[in-house]
């Protein structure tokens, strides 16, 4: 039985966002109140605090205390252990879930029981601490540019991404200070943006290959509905994997080389997947590129890299693509031939090799005409327009992307919810018990498609009590499934005979608790102020540690340059410089800069004039 669609009606006027919490990289998106000068309403990419539109998914740890985006990303090798990346493959996931990739990250993940934690310094983080600060910078860059509060906000996940993924997002929402008003499915997303640009009718694939996830949707476009007849994916896939194949095999090689074994050294680590991930960006505009990799004081790892040599590599990791795709085309009850398009979404789309296996599996050309990193997020933004009631073109019907059911005896799976069911929905189903005179039923909620318990995934476990004594087969216990716009589940259970019912929201296996997010959210308040002191002080410290470099290394020229007195001067204010940033004063920090900025005019005018001569003799 199918609820019709409904959104929640806004009772304030601030505004909504979309965002695009990615894997590699986040972006916020707002659709204006006010039409352009062409009359059109597009949702605009809001420019992050750096400056850029897109937020780099890095959360670095300095003295504690997190920094995000590109500032975070340059430590990524140079502080491997107190920098997290990839972090959204984790959220919601246990420790056993990772077994066969915890080599792959330079951070430590510490084992154990229920949801995951990373060990930095000292400190030990959640996957969902780590996502709200990402969260948080995405929100301050927001108000930032639009100039007024958001604390409202529609966040995209991959399709496939299961309950206790849904529920880990919308935690690190909240941690972040956000209200998420609506969980929506990446696709879905790009395909509200791809529709509105075009307001095409029919039938269209897309295929997201993001930096750690892939999701596959065929929807169904007509006069303003976009209804998902299907989705499939897997969230454990995406061009991180190409990173890491090309990591692997550097790793195999200076291995063979020097006989040094780089992954047990996480700085080394680090800059071979940024070398990886710089190599792999390169080949999808150049036709070969050398990686590069200092290995120590003394050797530089180099290797030229094809495009026809890097596609032989990553093609195992494409074809993985393959069966999710024809799943999905199956389960909407279509062939390739049926679909009027086959949209291409995700920074890995613009790899020729991720272009070749779209075609190869649809059988067509695709169109990658949309901004493959920025379409999510704007498709983000028009849910949230929609929402704030300012829209009401458009009309969008969504799908579980996994069958949810619960255990029954013999270690089965009853499924009550089919996976491609529309939501929100809900189904009921009776159930009886097994024993004489049972008082009471485990109910065990799962999400999957195998018949074991033990094969799928184990959401939430409840009891249901005062049942009347009767012989086993007697007793009447309906169990109800309602899964809302959000994809995400509420189970009850309910004794048809004495009347007495169970309920709860499905808190998933590797979520937080309430206290933990109680705990969380008191700390955030506790320390905002000091936060946004020490933020600064960060800010000044990386600005004058660029000025201290770039002096350190015209040392010599200022000696060479410069009357000595002057030279003398210069090393002196680098010093002080240097002394400086070994403190938190940011006031004395910003003083010592601006002497040495001050005392290197000079010795910047004459390299100037330096440059310009051996510019001209060069060309006599």
């Amino acid at each position: 039985m199918s609820l019709p669609i409904f959104g929640s009606q806004p009772t304030d006027n601030t505004p909504i966002v979309g965002i695009d919490l990615g894997t590699t990289n986040s972006l916020v998106a707002y659709v204006p109140a006010a039409a352009s000068e062409s009359g059109a309403r597009n949702p605009m990419i809001l420019k992050s605090r750096e400056g850029k539109n897109l937020i780099p998914s890095v959360v670095s740890f300095m003295d504690g205390k997190p920094v995000v985006g590109y500032a975070a990303k340059e430590h990524k090798v140079r502080d491997a252990v107190h920098t997290i990346f990839s972090v959204k493959r984790l959220l919601g996931r246990g420790f056993d879930d990772l077994k066969g990739s915890l080599g792959t990250l330079p951070y430590k993940i510490l084992p154990g029981q229920g949801i995951i934690r990373i060990q930095v310094g000292d400190r030990v983080y959640t996957a969902v601490e780590i996502s709200a600060a990402i969260l948080r910078e995405l929100k301050l860059s927001a108000e930032q540019a639009l100039g007024m509060p958001v604390t409202r906000a529609v966040i995209t996940v991959p399709a496939y991404f299961n309950d206790s993924q849904r529920q880990a997002t919308r935690t690190a929402g909240r941690l972040a200070g956000l209200d998420v008003l609506r969980i929506i499915n990446e696709p879905t997303a790009a395909s509200l943006a791809y529709g509105l640009d075009r307001k095409r009718q029919g039938l269209i694939a897309v295929y997201d290959l993001g930096g750690g996830t892939f999701d596959i949707s065929v929807l169904k476009l007509n006069d303003g509905i976009f209804e998902v007849l299907s989705t499939n994916g897997n969230s454990l896939l995406g061009g991180d994997d190409f990173d890491q194949a090309l990591a692997n095999q550097t790793i195999h090689d200076i291995r063979t080389q020097w006989g040094i074994n780089a992954a047990e050294n996480a700085t080394l680590h680090a800059a071979i997947l940024e070398a990886a991930e710089n190599t792999k960006i390169a080949l999808s505009s150049q036709d070969h590129f050398t990686l590069e990799v200092k290995v120590d004081s003394e050797r530089v790892f180099r290797h030229e890299w094809t495009v026809e040599a890097f596609e032989a590599l990553v093609q195992p990791i494409l074809e993985k693509t393959r069966e999710p795709c024809l799943k999905a085309l199956a389960d909407a009850g279509l062939k390739p031939s049926d679909l009027s398009d086959v949209v291409l979404v995700g920074g890995p789309s613009r790899l020729a090799a991720v272009q070749k296996i779209a075609r190869d599996i649809f059988g067509r050309d695709p169109n990658n005409s949309v901004h493959p990193d920025e379409v999510v997020a704007a498709g983000a933004a028009i849910q949230a327009d929609i929402l704030a009631g300012r829209n009401r073109d458009f009309l969008l019907l969504d799908v579980v992307p996994l069958s949810l059911g619960i255990e029954t005896y013999g270690g089965l799976m009853s499924t009550l919810i089919p996976r491609n069911t529309r939501i929100p929905t809900v189904a009921r189903e009776t159930f009886t018990t097994f024993a004489d005179r049972q008082t009471g039923v485990d109910i065990h909620v799962l999400q999957g498609e195998r018949e074991k318990v033990a094969d799928n995934r184990s959401l939430s476990r409840f009891k249901l009590k005062g049942i009347q004594p009767m012989p086993a087969g007697m007793p009447r216990i309906e169990v109800s499934f309602l899964i809302d716009a959000d994809g995400i589940l509420q189970v009850a259970a309910k004794d048809l005979k004495t009347g007495s019912e169970q309920s709860i929201e499905v808190r998933p296996s590797y979520g937080l608790t309430d206290a933990e997010v109680e705990r969380m959210l008191l700390a955030s308040m506790d320390h905002a102020e000091a936060d946004a002191v020490w933020r600064r002080l960060v800010g000044v410290k990386n600005d004058a540690e660029a000025v201290l470099v770039a002096a350190e290394k015209r040392l010599p020229d200022a000696f060479r340059l410069l009357p000595e007195p002057d030279a003398r001067k210069i090393e002196q204010h680098i010093n002080e410089l240097r002394t400086a940033l070994k403190t938190e004063h940011i006031e004395s920090i910003q003083r010592a800069s601006s002497h040495l900025n001050q005392a290197s005019i000079r010795l910047a005018e004459l390299l100037f004039k330096d440059v310009i001569a051996q510019s001209v003799d060069g060309n006599q």
